[in-house]
Order: structure tokens, then sequence, then C-alpha cells
């Protein structure tokens, strides 16, 4: 232990290092915060959502009561929905910074409600929010680069190589020990952070030992990196300037020209496309004869076929049929624009492969359920709960059941999934 502890404190000697070890353990401190911070402002939205539901829901229902319509009581209603965090979403913010985690839906099309805001396609270790998984990918190979591109030149360039290598238990296992030694510090001051953050979220002990091994994994990539470099004798400012270089490549410009690439290779159409498409089907509905509409629908669903036939008046079950029927109309365009989704996901997961900053990102987020399955699986939730809905208001619209205040307590609610 004495030559490990004198490796310490040679170590620490060294202002620039000592500094480089500080300031890495406090942007690590301030990532996870950081993390945390965010996911506890969006538990807190999402905690307040029943509070600010019953009071708009009892507005409406005051309302409705007086005409007992059940397609005002349809048309007036939002629903909540919301995808609450995992306990590891802290560390890869991911999809949530760019995509709602709460959607209040109506009994009307929902495509057009999904796609207001598109969906936004992270596959790729591209910059984003500072968080645990920013620091890890970004920041840290810096240090490494500060660490270690003189580990061995410096000693060369003041003179003490061949000294040092002469000495007992000196060369190649001098070189091992400092590497260990830089290696286990740097480890520290990304890991306590985070396993510290981990514990007080409650993630379980697997994702926490996952993180913890990936983050020695990269950190390894890249002090090979430096070792690869530094061992074709250059100085200290070339070997810092290579792999800097190497950074820049490799973290940024690369994963760039990927995600230009993939998205060239899997072209799809926006979100917003689908949205417009909805609407427009939704208002050309106003311009063709009802029975029309009412055939269509009846032929989907022909559960409600036996429904009394429209009189002359407005009904909102016409209404809330054409908006069915537009969201059929679009389901190729939804599922083109999923699948396009799922294939540049996939592209984006092989590149990550090839480019760990991509595989350390694209892993991360996965973990943490923020990527871009963990988007469609609430997708897929808002649909399951809409589908309740229109089934629910239909019972009242398609069999001209009155709509009182009690009927409102009968309306689904939203069955989040929460999972572990």
């Amino acid at each position: 232990m004495t030559l490990w502890t004198h490796e310490l404190r040679l170590l620490l000697r060294q202002r620039l290092s000592a500094f480089a070890l500080v300031l890495l353990a406090l942007l690590g401190a301030a990532a996870v915060a950081a993390g945390m911070a965010e996911i506890a402002r969006q538990r807190a939205a999402i905690a307040a959502v029943p509070a600010a539901q019953a009071q708009d829901i009892g507005a409406v229902a005051d309302y409705v009561d007086r005409s007992k319509d059940a397609g005002s009581a349809a048309y007036y209603s939002f629903h909540p929905t919301w995808d609450p965090p995992a306990p590891l979403a802290f560390a890869a913010l991911g999809m949530r910074d760019v995509s709602p985690f709460i959607l209040r839906v109506r009994a009307l099309g929902l495509e057009a409600q999904i796609y207001d805001g598109d969906t936004f396609n992270p596959e790729l270790a591209l910059p984003g929010r500072f968080d645990f998984a920013f620091v890890l990918v970004f920041l840290a190979p810096l240090f490494v680069i500060a660490l270690f591109h003189d580990l061995v030149s410096g000693e060369r360039e003041a003179g003490r190589q061949r000294t040092l290598e002469a000495l007992p238990r000196g060369g190649a296992a001098l070189w091992r020990r400092r590497t260990l030694l830089r290696l286990a510090l740097l480890w520290a001051a990304l890991g306590l952070p985070f396993a510290i953050a981990a514990v007080v979220e409650g993630v379980a002990v697997g994702p926490i030992l996952i993180v913890l091994v990936v983050t020695l994994a990269y950190l390894l990539f890249w002090i090979a990196l430096a070792a690869l470099v530094g061992r074709f004798r250059w100085s200290s400012v070339a070997n810092a300037a290579t792999l800097a270089a190497l950074w820049l490549v490799l973290v940024l410009i690369v994963p760039t020209l990927g995600n230009v690439a993939i998205n060239r290779a899997v072209p799809i159409a926006q979100g917003a496309e689908i949205a417009l498409a909805q609407r427009e089907a939704v208002n050309h509905a106003w311009d063709i004869p009802r029975e029309d509409t009412m055939r269509r629908f009846y032929a989907a669903h022909p559960e409600w076929a036996d429904s009394p036939p429209l009189g002359p008046d407005f009904h909102y079950k016409w209404y809330l049929a054409f908006h069915q029927n537009a969201d059929e109309g679009v389901a190729g365009q939804v599922r083109a624009y999923r699948d396009g989704l799922e294939r540049r996901d996939r592209a984006g997961r092989a590149l990550g492969w090839v480019l760990p900053s991509v595989g350390v990102q694209g892993l991360l987020t996965r973990l943490a359920r923020t990527d871009l399955a963990g988007q469609l699986a609430y997708q897929d939730r808002i649909r399951a709960f809409h589908a309740r809905l229109r089934s629910f208001y239909y019972g009242y619209l398609f069999r001209d059941r009155p709509f009182g205040k009690a009927d409102f307590r009968r309306a689904p609610r939203f069955d989040d999934g929460v999972a572990e």
C-alpha cells in the first residue's frame, strides 16, 4: 500500500490533475442534482393532475347536467394521461426533455392530439440536457485526456523515464499502477455521485451496477486510446492535440454525420403532417352527406349499427363518428411513421456498436426508459385508454342515453401502467 499512497501523493501534487478530478466530481454531482430536480418537477406536475382534473370535470359536469347530453360531455371533457419517470430517469433524461409526459385527451380524433408536438428522434448521442449521461459521454473523455496525455511522455520530457523504469517495481508495473490509480479516481468522481443519487431515487441494485460497469468500460476505452497515442512517442502537447481531435471526431462529428446519414437513408414524414391530414379529414366530413359518414363508421364498427337513424338536427354521434373515421383514415400514415422511427432507432443502435459515445448514450436511455421505445409505449397506453373513452361515450350516444353528473364518475380513468 505504501507505493499506492506514494503515487496518490504525487498525483495530487500535480495541480492540473487534482483540479481535474475535483472538477469532474463537481460536474458529476451537479449533473445528477440537475437530473433529480427535473424528475422531481415532472413528478410534482403528475401529482398535481388529479386535483386539477377534479376541478375541471366539476365545471363541465355542472354544465352538462342541464342538458344531460353525452355528446357535450365527450366534447368538453379532457382526460389526463401521464408517463411517470422510471427511477433511473434522472441519469439520462432522453426524450422526456423534448416529448410531453402529460397529455390531456378528449374522446375526439386522437392522432391530431398526439402529433400536435412531433416526436423527436434522439437515437444518436448528440448534445442534450445537462445530466449524468451528458457528463459521462461528452465531458469525461476530456478529463481522461487531461490525466493521461502525458503519463509517459511527461516523464520522458523531464528526463526521468529511464530512472523510473530501472527502479524496483518500476517499468511496466509503474505505468500500470499509475493508470489504475487514475482510472479509480476518475471512476469514483463519476460513480459516487451517481450511486448516491440512484440510491436516493430508489433504483434497483442491478441497473446501478450496470451503469457503473458501463462508466468503467467507457473510461477504459478512452484510456486505451490515450495509451495507443502514447506509443508513438510524440510530445505531450502533440498527444493532447491528437486526443482532443479524436474526441471531437468520435463524440461530435461522426455521431452528427451518422444522424444525418440515417435520416436520409430512412426518410419519414413529420408527425405534424399526420395531425394535419387527420384535421383535413375531419373538416372534409362537414362537406359530405352524413349518411356516407355513418355508413363508413358502421361498416368498421357494426356493434353500433343498430343505433337509431340520424334526424335533421345535429347529433354528436355523427360528430364523433367522423372523428374516428379520420383517425382510421390516417392509420396507414401512423404505422409508416412509427415504422420509420423504429428503423432509425435500430440504425442508431447499430451505430452504437461502432461508436462508444453513441452506444453508451443509447444504453443509458434504454435503462432509464427515456428512449424512443419508452415514448412509443406511452403512446400505446394513450391509445388503449382513448379506445376505452370512446366505447364509454358511445354507449350513451348511440343508445340515446342521458348523461348526468353521476355518469362522470363512471368514465374510465387512465392507468399509467407504472413498472418498478
